[in-house]
């Protein structure tokens, strides 16, 4: 079993900056597509960014210019840079891996809280 770890949420002030990580316990190379989603309280989990085929990268508009995806295959891990943060932000994160063949991975998700 795929396992994701995610870390890096915590608390910060608006304005400022925190950087999301996602371990996987396979090679991300297999992985369709792979990117972060997050869930506010008493909302439906969104799509925050995501690589997608072709290594292309789908950014939520209400994080264009703000966050930035990356991953590094070879630690079999993809970042998360939150720049610019607002309370809007305030959500669980959570990992998302979708592998060929439609198998999907989540991971527990870490948890931001942005202060104003």
């Amino acid at each position: 079993q795929v396992q994701l770890v995610e870390s890096g949420g915590g608390l910060v002030q608006a304005g400022g900056s925190l950087r999301l990580s996602c371990a996987a316990s396979t090679s991300i190379f297999g992985t369709n597509a792979m990117g972060w989603y997050r869930q506010a309280p008493g909302k439906q989990r969104e799509l925050v960014a995501s690589f997608i085929s072709g290594g292309r990268i789908n950014y939520a508009d209400s994080v264009k210019g703000r966050f930035t995806l990356s991953r590094d295959s070879a630690k079999n891990t993809v970042y998360l840079q939150m720049n610019s943060l607002k309370p809007g932000d305030t959500a669980v994160y959570y990992c998302n891996a979708a592998f060929y063949g439609g198998t999907t991975v989540w991971g527990q998700g870490t948890r931001v809280t942005v202060s104003s």
